[in-house]
């Protein structure tokens, strides 16, 4: 490698100690340990990780068959009468037909189901697609069952892809003449691996225009504009632009190869990613509690404990003297005992982290339910220096 005449009259000959070379790694290991001391600690992630190209997305498909092959565990037709028309409708398409009185047909091994698969980007017609099946009758179970042809529709009504095969059921269902009955898992629903052939492509944007948006999947200014100075630095000024807090343009050659080879370097580089909002999340129902990393608290004191009050009924007899003509009663003996848990104050200092928050808390120690009502009073108190969500 050449040196730049100014770098290279400063290093020594080979075989030549500088004297001014102080230890074993010399001023050149000092210099890299400032370096990486003193620069700040990012976190960089894949642009592929933090951003999807629009466009480019899968599309549901949904629809309606029958699963047959089942071991008495199928619908119950006098409830379910669509499963005895589907049943109909399916025999009357191969010039079977059934008499219309025949209202009281039982078909125990038969059940509608439904049937909804994604269609992933890019599927082109003869790819095969996994699709999942569930019962809208009454069926027991559809262990054992296998999925008549079945035609998936899009929003648009077309058919797209049409599926069939054997269900793979993880659910277990049995029961007893007694009616003791076990149930392990789901068995009223079941999957298919690649149980639908596609049958027609989704067009997509990906090959129009000279440019590609980027859709960031959680929108902030910082991320926005690390993207696009990343990508400029990388590819030259003016080929990446922000629209907004959640979307960066960028040029794309028009060639689809090229644009394939394109979209790969811009996938793989890593781009700095904005801190999140402070946020604290309450799920009231489960008791869990999030604290976000950037959660600070204001000067604030808080105390939190409980009061006891413990009421106790024990009646005393009241036995009359000898020759006194009294009778024996029942005297009723009531206390009242007040205890107030004992738990000291603490008190957050300017800029509190989330460490020293949790640290706090569990030294009260604090249950989820009393959590909550600490972090709702700092956020009333104006302490609490974080959005509180309540879900």
């Amino acid at each position: 490698m050449n040196l730049p005449t100014s770098f290279a009259h400063r290093l020594p000959a080979a075989g030549h100690r500088d004297p001014r070379r102080r230890g074993t790694g010399g001023w050149l290991t000092l210099l890299v340990l400032a370096c990486l001391l003193l620069s700040p600690l990012v976190r960089a992630e894949r642009l592929k990780d933090i951003a999807s190209i629009q466009g480019v997305r899968g599309n549901q498909l949904i629809g309606y068959g029958l699963v047959v092959g089942l071991n008495g565990t199928g619908d119950q037709t006098t409830q379910t009468p669509f499963t005895v028309q589907t049943f109909k409708n399916m025999l009357s398409q191969f010039g079977i037909k059934v008499p219309s009185n025949s209202s009281n047909l039982q078909m125990k091994n038969v059940a509608a189901v439904s049937v909804h698969a994604e269609l992933p980007p890019f599927a082109k017609p003869g790819q095969t697609i996994d699709v999942t099946i569930s019962s809208i009758g009454n069926a027991k179970s559809l262990r054992g069952g296998s999925l008549l042809m079945v035609p998936l529709k899009g929003i648009d009504g077309n058919v797209y892809a049409v599926a069939q095969g054997n269900l793979v059921v993880g659910g277990f269902d049995a029961s007893g003449a007694d009616g003791s009955r076990i149930t392990v898992n789901v068995p009223s629903a079941g999957r298919i691996p690649s149980g639908a052939t596609v049958e027609r492509a989704v067009p997509s944007g990906f090959e129009q225009g000279n440019y590609l948006t980027l859709n960031l999947n959680r929108p902030d200014f910082t991320t926005a504009k690390n993207i696009v100075d990343r990508v400029n630095g990388l590819l030259g000024p003016g080929v990446a632009s922000a629209l907004d807090g959640g979307s960066v343009r960028v040029s794309a050659p028009l060639d689809p190869n090229q644009r394939v080879d394109y979209l790969s370097i811009l996938e793989n580089l890593e781009v700095d990613t904005g801190q999140a909002v402070a946020k604290v999340i309450i799920n009231s129902r489960t008791g869990t509690i999030v604290i976000g990393q950037n959660v600070r608290v204001s000067p604030a004191a808080v105390t939190h404990g409980s009061l006891t009050v413990t009421i106790s009924e024990d009646p005393t007899v009241s036995q009359p003297g000898p020759l006194s003509g009294g009778q024996t009663a029942v005297v009723p003996n009531s206390s009242i005992k007040a205890e107030q848990e004992a738990r000291p104050m603490f008190k957050f200092a300017p800029g509190t982290t989330l460490d020293e928050i949790v640290r706090a808390v569990n030294q009260v120690g604090a249950a989820p339910g009393d959590l909550m009502a600490i972090l709702e009073a700092l956020k009333q108190a104006g302490a609490l220096q974080a959005d509180l969500i309540v879900i």
